[in-house]
């Protein structure tokens, strides 16, 4: 695996996540000779190069024993090191584009994104540019032009949300930032909540949906649940209800994990797809009957949430450089909003109860 780029678009990869970041390990054997740390890895983790491995350390990036290192480090029997690197496509560079961004934050570590839906958060196959990233990189550059994708990685990039999920993003704007705030990804302490639109009306006010999420066997652009733990990598989900109107219901969802399509996966395994999600079976009628009324209600409400309804509502994560913990909070946007209130009026005129949770 590359330290800093990985061989092939991120889509394909067959075990993905909203985290742009992974941890190699290593545990040094009792025959290991004195050998620099920079050596050891760039033997040991492929397309490595010498440059690239000094840069991570003087990130941070790389740890001995739990703590920051030297390049000129020598390892010895025992040690365990840990190694963050960001996944990145090889050869493919960053144009840096002027984009419209709505920034809800911003001081000298950290950006803090309202994504909306339909704006890819980085290129990749298909989307060459005219993503978020290209936006980030233009306005970057505008405040520092020395900042390039050597100084910063990906433009600080960290994390991900899908095309169309809408809501709240960090971006990192210093080498430091990215570190503290790849850990945090990666050792899942970073604070998600999404509010979602789901079909059906759960039967508990909250629960928790422990199942991995990798790759579908058939189907290779979906992903797939796997409760047994027997392929993917591990996901939390848990969520409450917020309110039932019958045959859907709005939910909160918070994340332990960040894997691909998470929320989306998970619900549809546990039998409630997320209102008009065209990948996992929510833009259909899921619950209620198909007489002519009731289908040209549903026909209208994905007209207008022309995707799939969820949104990322808060964020929180401690500060890179105080320290302090940050937490953000957004509005939901405007097609979110008006589904809610026509199911609403839908359900008052049919006479049923609008149920809140507890």
């Amino acid at each position: 695996m590359a330290l800093d780029q990985l061989d092939g678009e991120l889509e394909d990869q067959e075990e993905s996540s909203e985290e742009l970041y992974e941890q190699h390990s290593f545990k040094i054997d009792g025959g290991q000779e004195p050998l620099r740390i920079d050596k050891f890895l760039v033997a040991r983790i492929e397309y490595a190069t010498r440059n690239k491995v000094q840069k991570a350390i003087d990130a941070g990036r790389v740890l001995v024993n739990g703590k920051t290192t030297q390049s000129n480090y020598k390892i010895k029997p025992a040690d365990e090191i840990i190694v963050y690197s960001h996944y990145e496509k090889r050869g493919e560079r960053i144009e840096p584009q002027p984009l419209p961004l709505q920034i809800e934050y911003e001081d000298a570590d950290l950006l803090i994104i309202n994504k909306p839906a339909g704006l890819v958060v980085h290129p990749g196959s298909g989307n060459p540019d005219g993503t978020l990233v290209n936006g980030v990189a233009w306005y970057l550059q505008q405040q520092n032009p020395e900042i390039s994708e050597e100084t910063l990685p990906r433009f600080g990039l960290v994390h991900r949300i899908d095309k169309n999920t809408s809501g709240l993003m960090v971006m990192a704007k210093t080498d430091q930032a990215v570190t503290s705030l790849a850990k945090q990804f990666f050792n899942h302490t970073v604070y998600r909540r999404y509010i979602a639109l789901v079909w059906g009306d759960p039967a508990e006010d909250e629960g928790t949906i422990i199942a991995h999420i990798g790759r579908h066997k058939r189907f290779r652009k979906l992903y797939d649940a796997y409760p047994e733990g027997e392929y993917g990598k591990d996901a939390i989900t848990h969520y409450t209800v917020l309110e039932r109107f019958g045959y859907v219901a709005l939910i909160e969802c918070r994340l332990e994990t960040g894997r691909t399509h998470q929320i989306r996966v998970h619900m549809q395994h546990i039998g409630h797809p997320l209102f008009n999600d065209d990948f996992y079976g929510g833009d259909r009628i899921v619950k209620g009957t198909v007489y002519t009324k009731y289908k040209q209600f549903i026909e209208n409400c994905f007209a207008i949430c022309p995707r799939h309804a969820l949104h990322a509502k808060s964020l929180g994560f401690l500060h890179p450089t105080s320290g302090q913990q940050m937490r953000f909070d957004s509005e939901l946007p405007a097609d979110m909003d008006q589904l809610i209130e026509k199911w609403r009026r839908y359900v008052k005129a049919k006479g049923d109860l609008i149920v809140e949770s507890k």
